[in-house]
C-alpha cells in the first residue's frame, strides 16, 4: 500500500487516513469534515493530493510526439503554460487524464497514480524514432493541493496565473511551482513541492490561515461539481465525450490518437449515455450498483458521496440517453434495499 509523502506528518497532526485503491490518503483532521468542506468553498483549504504523481517528458521531439497523442493543445504551450488533457486508446477510450505543466527544457504530466503505468507503458509503444523520453521528475515530488477563495490570498504570486499556467513561488523558504488548477474545479492550485521539504510547505500553508481538508470533504465536492475521477468514473470502457472534460479536448489541433472516434461522436450530436449528476433518497447504495428505470437497466452508479453542499447524499452515474433529463427518478438496486435517484443538473451545489 502506498503512502504519500506527507503520511507520517499528517497523522502526527490528527489525520485519520483511510486507504483508497492503493494509496493512504487523509479521509479526515478531526471529527468535521464539514468545516473542512466549507474551507474548500468559501475559504483556503490545503490538500494532501498524494494519489497523483508526475511523469517528466524530455527530448527534443517531447511536444511534437505528446501533440499526436493528447487530446489537448501541447504544441501550443510555452514555458509557464499549461493545459488539462487526456490520452485516448485508438476507440476513444480513456486511458489517463493528465494537467501539463510546460517548461524550458521538459514537459511534466501531473496523473494519478493508478494510471501512472498505463499512461507510460501506452506511450512508449508509440515511441518508436522519436527522440523522447518518459521519466521521473529531477527529484522526487509531493504534490499539494490549495484550494478555495482564500487560496490566492496564501500564494499572491499565483494570483494573476491564467487556468493551468505555473510560476514558481517561495513557502517556508523553498522552491515550489505552483500551477492554477483544482481537483474540483474552483479557484486553488497544484503545487509541485520537493518531497524532502513538503511537511514544512504544509504547515506553513497552515499557519497562514488554510485548514487541512481530507478526502471526504474534497470527495463531496468533486461528486457535487460532476469532476470525473480516473478509475472510478472513467476508464478504458469510457468514450471521452460520455464525460464532462471539455477543457481537456481541443476542437481545433490536428490528429490525436483517438481524435477520429472523438470527432465522429461530436458530428453526431449525441452519445448513448453520460455521466450526470444524481442526488439519492434513501440507504447509502455502493458504487456499481445499477440504475433502473420502469424494468429496465437504465444506468450505473460511479462515485457516491455525503454531499455538505446538496444537502445529502449524492452521486455520479452514468444514464441511458432515454433517461438523462434532469428531474428523471431512478431506483438504484442494491442487496434487498432500493434508493431514489433523481437527475439534476451540474453542479448539485
Amino acid at each position: 500500500m502506498l503512502e504519500t509523502a506527507l503520511h507520517s506528518h499528517l497523522a502526527a497532526r490528527g489525520a485519520v487516513h483511510a486507504a483508497e485503491r492503493g494509496v493512504v490518503l487523509p479521509r479526515r483532521f478531526g471529527d468535521d469534515p464539514a468545516a473542512e468542506y466549507a474551507a474548500l468553498r468559501e475559504g483556503a483549504a490545503v490538500v494532501d493530493l498524494g494519489f497523483r504523481t508526475v511523469v517528466r517528458a524530455t527530448g527534443a521531439d517531447r511536444a511534437a510526439f505528446l501533440q499526436g497523442m493528447l487530446t489537448n493543445d501541447v504544441a501550443s504551450l510555452v514555458p509557464g503554460t499549461g493545459c488539462a488533457a487526456l490520452l485516448l486508446t485508438i476507440q476513444g477510450r480513456v486511458t489517463a487524464d493528465v494537467r501539463v505543466v510546460a517548461l524550458e527544457d521538459a514537459l511534466l504530466l501531473d496523473v494519478d497514480v493508478c494510471a501512472r503505468a498505463a499512461l507510460v507503458e501506452a506511450l512508449e509503444k508509440l515511441i518508436i524514432a522519436d527522440d523522447v523520453e518518459l521519466g521521473e521528475p529531477s527529484e522526487p515530488l509531493a504534490l499539494i493541493g490549495v484550494g478555495g477563495p482564500g487560496a490566492a490570498r496564501l500564494l499572491p504570486e499565483g494570483a494573476r496565473l491564467a487556468p493551468y499556467a505555473h510560476a514558481v513561488v517561495t513557502l517556508a523558504g523553498v522552491a515550489v511551482r505552483a500551477q492554477r488548477a483544482s481537483e474540483v474545479r474552483g479557484p486553488g492550485f497544484v503545487l509541485h513541492v520537493p518531497a524532502a521539504r513538503a511537511a514544512a510547505v504544509w504547515d506553513a500553508l497552515v499557519a497562514a490561515g488554510a485548514r487541512p481538508c481530507g478526502m471526504e470533504a474534497l470527495e463531496s465536492r468533486r461528486v457535487e461539481v460532476g469532476v470525473p475521477r480516473i478509475g472510478v468514473d472513467m476508464d478504458g470502457a469510457t468514450l471521452a465525450l460520455e464525460v464532462p472534460v471539455e477543457d481537456a479536448i481541443s476542437a481545433t489541433k490536428g490528429c490525436y490518437l483517438g481524435q477520429e472516434v472523438v470527432a465522429r461522436g461530436t458530428a453526431r450530436g449525441h452519445v448513448n449515455r453520460r455521466l450526470v449528476g444524481l442526488r439519492l433518497e434513501g440507504p447509502e447504495p455502493p458504487p456499481g450498483a445499477p440504475l433502473v428505470r420502469e424494468g429496465k437497466e437504465a444506468g450505473r452508479l460511479t462515485s457516491v458521496a455525503r454531499a455538505f453542499g446538496a444537502g445529502g447524499l449524492a452521486a455520479l452515474g452514468f444514464v441511458r440517453r432515454e433517461w438523462w433529463e434532469p428531474g428523471t427518478e431512478l431506483r438504484v438496486r442494491h442487496g434487498h434495499a432500493v434508493t431514489l435517484a433523481r437527475v439534476a443538473e451540474l453542479p448539485l451545489a
